[in-house]
């Protein structure tokens, strides 16, 4: 069992969605349910909070230097120092659903799913903005979607629709085929959340309710758990010069802040493992597969 350290206050009353990117000055995650972008000077470690939406449930850089977002009920484009933020329209219009997590393809495609604020079950749908702007709907009847990422070799996706307790992978060939469950968690253990890979394609799962962070081998094996001081852990990546420590946001929801009071707060772990850079969204006509 591994340590992790905290490293900020308990900035985030919903933190989610932490992106490493070489050229932000630091990790960038989300307060999603205030709508602000948080992010961590890489030297100093003080945090600059970013305002860009009423929610903003996930981001990633572009391939031309700007930055792509998934706000309340769709996507936005906006600057790499997150000004100017350019919403690309609605995809729906009932109030009581939002976006919640996502994550960039091999194509330069960024992709996010829905839930309903009450979690209505099958209320949720996985969402792909195209390189040429358009929206493409990947999978409906979903709850809460939540964790996705590629291997290493951009062949297979791996998802989570939280209240399965699954993490389920498909094949990849610029779409997502031959879905399959690639290992399940003890409801006792918690709900799998945000999830990330290393460079060896290992799986590293967030434990919301669990307080942990677990690693799984690409065949759904469990090799190592963290162990966090606080229960609602939300997502986790790869950052740091040589990507090899590893960020783990959390959340004060549903959380007894008088017994847990780091909650909220960004830790930080060193598995000894190295992670893979962001992917890229890719603004153009045309689908470019980014180098694996």
């Amino acid at each position: 069992m591994s340590t992790v350290e905290q490293i900020t206050d308990p900035v985030a009353a919903h933190g989610e969605g932490p992106v490493w990117h070489p050229g932000w000055p630091g990790l960038r995650w989300v307060d999603m349910l205030a709508g602000d972008v948080l992010e961590l000077n890489r030297q100093t470690l003080a945090v600059t909070r970013f305002h860009v939406s009423a929610v903003v449930a996930a981001l990633r850089p572009c391939a031309d230097g700007g930055t792509v977002l998934a706000v309340e009920r769709g996507f936005a484009l906006a600057d790499a120092d997150l000004r100017n933020v350019r919403p690309q329209g609605e995809l729906w219009t009932d109030p009581g659903v939002r976006m919640n997590e996502g994550d960039c393809d091999p194509h330069g495609r960024f992709y996010c799913g829905s839930m309903a604020y009450r979690e209505t079950p099958g209320a949720g749908t996985l969402y792909r903005l195209n390189s040429n702007s358009t929206v493409s709907v990947v999978l409906t009847g979903v709850t809460i979607s939540n964790g996705l990422a590629w291997s290493p070799d951009g062949g297979t996706a791996y998802y989570v629709d939280s209240p399965t307790h699954r993490v389920d992978a498909f094949d990849y060939d610029g779409e997502l085929t031959g879905r399959r469950t690639l290992f399940t968690i003890d409801e006792a253990d918690g709900a799998p959340d945000g999830l990330t890979v290393d460079a060896d394609g290992r799986l590293w799962v967030a434990l919301w309710g669990g307080g942990a962070v677990r690693c799984y081998t690409p065949d759904g094996q469990l090799v190592e758990q963290f162990d966090l001081p606080v229960p609602r852990v939300t997502a986790c990546t790869f950052g740091g010069a040589e990507l090899d420590e590893l960020y783990i946001t959390t959340s004060r929801q549903d959380t007894d802040l008088a017994v847990h009071r780091q909650a909220g707060a960004l830790f930080r772990a060193r598995p000894g493992v190295k992670g893979r850079p962001a992917r890229t969204y890719v603004e153009g006509p045309a689908l470019v597969v980014q180098p694996t």
